[in-house]
């Protein structure tokens, strides 16, 4: 098969993994072409039973790679660090061969629970759970034993705490956010208090390189103070429009014509339980303006 039709077949599932292991549309994008590049210059072909699972392993180590030279750079990370936001529309359902497209294994809050996890067990995990991989095959990628893959799967399986069927539908996820919006910009509390949980949490991401939070801010009266705060700051300065951000129905705030801040919301149990905004600019720069 030629590079451009495994490049086509085989692009959108190599770019989700690597989207999910690192966090990063903009390095997903890199370990992709970087992963087809190295595959072209392969010169042995022939011996490639699998060109699936060997474009799987290139990734997969690329992206071990990656995390472990920039380590260090997470752990000087100023203020919360959160996954750079994926806009578009994404399937909810689809072949079996495509769950890796599903919802709720890109928003948010199940991104962040990946983050939870050390690199090998996140490769693991993903390559079993989403994208069906034997252990035997997951061991040769990740250069360990199976059964030593194995059990690293069920206790990672065993840390997510992640229950896809809390999830609420796209309508209803788009009704949430605009009462929202509009309840913030009009400071109608009584309404906010029906859409927002008492111990709602706002994570914002700013690198140290915009104004954002340095600590994540908890609680109904702390969240609510802190938007009307930014509201007033900005009256009239600000422009805001309602968009897909991984998966879900979010929203994108432009100051000035700057970078956007792109908010993403968790949304269970009938309340927003986090609002999580990404505001450094190097994470955004992939958003048209």
């Amino acid at each position: 098969m030629s590079i451009e039709s495994l490049y086509e077949q085989y692009r959108t599932g190599l770019f989700a993994l690597a989207y999910r292991m690192t966090g990063s549309v903009m390095d997903a994008e890199d370990i992709v072409q970087d992963a087809f590049l190295a595959y072209g210059q392969k010169t042995d072909m022939e011996k490639v039973e699998n060109e699936r699972a060997y474009l799987y392993k290139i990734v997969t180590n690329r992206c071990l790679d990656l995390l472990r030279s920039s380590s260090k750079k997470r752990e000087l990370y100023v203020g919360p660090w959160l996954p750079e936001p994926l806009l578009g529309d994404w399937k909810e359902e689809g072949d079996p061969s495509e769950l890796y497209l599903r919802r709720e294994t890109i928003t948010t809050a199940y991104l962040l629970l990946l983050q939870q996890m050390n690199a090998v067990e996140r490769a693991i995990f993903v390559l079993r759970e989403l994208f069906g991989y034997s252990y035997e095959e997951i061991a040769d990628m990740v250069g360990k034993s199976s059964p030593n893959c194995r059990q690293i799967f069920h206790r990672a399986q065993k840390s997510m705490q992640f229950d896809p069927e809390q999830l609420p539908t796209v309508s209803v996820a788009e009704a949430y956010i605009s009462q929202f919006a509009l309840a913030v910009a009009q400071g109608n509390t009584e309404k906010l208090l029906e859409l927002v949980s008492d111990k709602v949490v706002m994570l914002s991401d700013g690198g140290g390189k915009v104004m954002a939070a340095q600590i994540p801010i908890v609680g109904f009266a702390k969240v609510l103070g802190l938007l009307r705060n930014l509201i007033s700051m900005y009256d009239g300065k600000y422009t805001y429009a309602f968009q897909q951000v991984n998966g879900l129905p979010g929203m994108r705030f432009t100051i000035d014509g700057q970078r956007p801040y792109v908010y993403s919301f968790d949304i269970r149990e009938g309340k927003i339980q986090a609002i999580y905004v990404v505001a450094n600019p190097d994470k955004v720069k992939h958003i048209p303006l």
